[in-house]
């Protein structure tokens, strides 16, 4: 077969193409293509030569496969296909462009019947950037096998090629016939090395090339340095910068990133101000990535004022800059300004919608999530994440909204299939939970092949919520036996089911083992769950002790539990104590005076219930009107007491007295005998 290439004597001697077309050809490329006025493009990496052929100034445009077909066309007409250099353009666009296909280049590498390193190198780089990295490194075995002469790049993209698929015995051979090769003294190689070796987590080795360089470069410690930071050796990618700023080696932009990573890994705002104080010292370039670092690690280390200054004096902004910032404003729970935010991007991913709608969720503000959610789905059109199915199912439990829960479970999260993950279907099984269908959230339990902490804690969680003690406490002793170690949620859990089980002695018995035999300090909310259960079964003095004897302040939780049983059993003197208390940890709760006023009223202290009140006035508290929220085919009504303000009002009080006359009915209907 006549090869399809063949090498020339004269690289500058190239088949003559008339100019007037070659330019009208070029002019309607660039008309077609997008990226052309964006500089050269990516595929194109030649930098000192000077291209005046027309043709190939025509394929320096190219930007699709059937602009390149056609100039190909042309070329194996003229002549040109059967010289090296136009080959090897023709080759890099169809393995390295963004318009290429890696399939075609191999159609063309194959007519070639002595191609050089140049060739072998485009088809390992264009497989690795195809994410095909194993046919990558068959061609580098290929050429080892028929001798070709390796340059350094063979070796750099045989090691991206290990990194993304083999791992570290495949990598540390290319490293073996590297040193056989004599290219470990190579800085290219070199860093190379080390970049495979961070790559697949091996640090130690990648350390040991950093050591043995004789010389290292701006790429050679940055690359260790990044090593060291998403690996979380963070430390030691510090003590790494030290060293570099004693060499002659100045950071770069890339490295600065890095460090900055690191900082807002470990939530340190003074190293970040360092590092920040160090770019404007030195007046290393901020770009927009840099910027963009920046900004979020001031914003992870809750330094929101100074992420803002950094916004504002951006003179340009891209997506993750908006949403660094919005996601920031809504962990701290200023949705207003992260609401600001959101409405003003000029631009949204879902990353930005996930943000706002986590911040809503997460900040007790169910009904805008789900509004949000739906905007997303059903007006933008967007494919939610698991992010997003997660934060909205959080929403739907909070609102105890089953049809919408329910809805996204079959519609968003089934689609999905065995891609489910495992934080997605503790979402599904809590929401379930929250929602009072704690049989569905048990049947999800059950039929999860992997189980971690947060599946068990829920669970045992809404069992006990439910009024299923015995099942909850069934549950701790399996997850004692077979499952992950018990944490503090999981004793609030177990506790709450003695709480409501009634289970004094047992849970008496558990709460003592917490710190005993699972090394879990009790906290605030142990101790509440604990008076609950003594003031349930009206062992109050026993819980007020156990309130006293405390390490810490006790929370509204534990002094709540107490006066809502001192109502209960009549004891009107500990309900004061408690209300006094619980009145110095929130003066403006009106119910607290309520259900003091209340116990002073069924305890016939009419003086007493009169104080309360006065109290009241004097302190200018609002007694806070009851209010309800229904769902009805995806929408949300709220009333509020003696409310007029629904449009269908009129017939819902209707319907109400109606149900209360046939209560007061069946209240007085006589019983029958027998």
């Amino acid at each position: 077969m006549k090869p399809f290439f063949c090498s020339i004597q004269n690289p500058s001697h190239f088949s003559i193409f008339p100019l007037n077309l070659a330019f009208k050809i070029l002019h309607s490329f660039r008309q077609l293509s997008s990226s052309t006025s964006a500089g050269k493009p990516k595929w194109n990496s030649l930098s000192n030569v000077f291209i005046s052929n027309p043709t190939l100034l025509i394929l320096q445009s190219c930007s699709s496969m059937l602009q390149l077909k056609q100039i190909q066309a042309h070329m194996t007409r003229t002549g040109l296909m059967n010289q090296i250099f136009p080959a090897s353009r023709l080759l890099a666009f169809c393995a390295l462009s963004d318009s290429g296909d890696i399939h075609y280049a191999h159609l063309l590498f194959a007519q070639i019947e002595h191609p050089n390193c140049f060739f072998w190198n485009t088809m390992i780089k264009g497989y690795c950037r195809a994410n095909h990295p194993s046919m990558g490194f068959s061609f580098f075995r290929q050429m080892i096998r028929n001798r070709v002469q390796l340059d350094c790049g063979s070796f750099v993209f045989a090691l991206k090629a290990c990194a993304q698929f083999a791992g570290k015995i495949v990598g540390t051979a290319v490293h073996s016939v590297i040193w056989k090769l004599g290219f470990d003294s190579e800085l290219l190689v070199q860093n190379g090395l080390i970049q495979n070796y961070v790559e697949i987590g091996c640090l130690g080795f990648a350390r040991q090339v950093f050591d043995e360089s004789s010389v290292k470069d701006v790429v050679t410690w940055t690359t260790m340095i990044n090593g060291y930071t998403r690996n979380n050796w963070l430390d030691e990618a510090i003590t790494l910068f030290n060293s570099m700023l004693s060499s002659d080696v100045e950071p770069n932009e890339v490295t600065m990133i890095a460090l900055l990573s690191a900082s807002s890994q470990k939530g340190d705002s003074v190293m970040g101000r360092v590092l920040h104080e160090h770019i404007r010292r030195k007046g290393i370039t901020c770009s927009v990535n840099l910027l963009n670092t920046m900004l979020d690690m001031y914003v992870k280390c809750g330094c929101l004022a100074t992420a803002r200054e950094i916004f504002n004096n951006m003179e340009r902004r891209d997506v993750f800059t908006w949403t660094s910032l919005l996601n920031g404003y809504a962990k701290s729970g200023d949705l207003e300004s992260a609401r600001k935010l959101f409405d003003e991007m000029p631009e949204r991913n879902i990353v930005s919608w996930n943000a706002m709608i986590a911040g809503y969720s997460q900040n007790s503000q169910p009904i805008e999530a789900l509004e949000l959610f739906h905007n997303m789905v059903d007006i933008v059109g967007l494919v939610p994440t698991e992010d997003s199915l997660v934060c909205v199912l959080s929403a739907c439990g909070q609102l105890g909204c089953l049809e919408m829960g329910k809805g996204i479970h079959k519609n968003h999260v089934n689609k999905l299939g065995i891609q489910v993950s495992l934080i997605l279907k503790n979402a599904v099984m809590d929401m379930y939970a929250k929602c009072g269908s704690i049989d569905a959230a048990a049947k999800i339990f059950h039929s999860m092949p992997e189980k971690n902490l947060v599946s068990w804690n829920s669970m045992i969680s809404g069992y006990a919520s439910h009024g299923h003690a015995k099942k909850a406490l069934t549950l701790f002793d399996q997850m004692k036996r077979s499952g992950p170690k018990p944490d503090h949620i999981t004793f609030v859990g177990v506790l709450s089911a003695c709480s409501y089980g009634g289970f004094v002695s047992e849970g008496q018995a558990h709460f003592e083992s917490m710190e005993r035999c699972f090394g879990v300090e009790p906290k605030r909310e142990h101790y509440a769950c604990m008076v609950d259960l003594l003031s349930r079964v009206g062992l109050l003095k026993e819980a007020y002790e156990l309130i006293s004897k405390m390490p810490m302040e006790a929370s509204e939780g534990a002094w709540g539990a107490l006066l809502d049983a001192c109502r209960k059993y009549g004891n009107v003197e500990m309900a004061k104590l408690a209300a006094e208390k619980l009145l110095e940890l929130d003066p403006e709760d009106s119910g607290i005076y309520s259900l003091l006023a209340n116990v002073c009223a069924d305890g016939k202290k009419w003086k007493d219930v009169r104080m309360v009140r006065r109290m009241m006035r004097e302190r200018g508290v609002k007694k806070v009107p009851g209010h309800s929220l229904i769902e009805i085919g995806g929408e949300f009504h709220e009333f509020l007491v003696a409310d007029t303000s629904h449009p269908h009002s009129s017939q819902v009080y209707r319907v109400v007295n109606e149900l209360l006359l046939l209560s007061s009915f069946i209240d007085f209907e006589p019983q029958e005998n027998g």
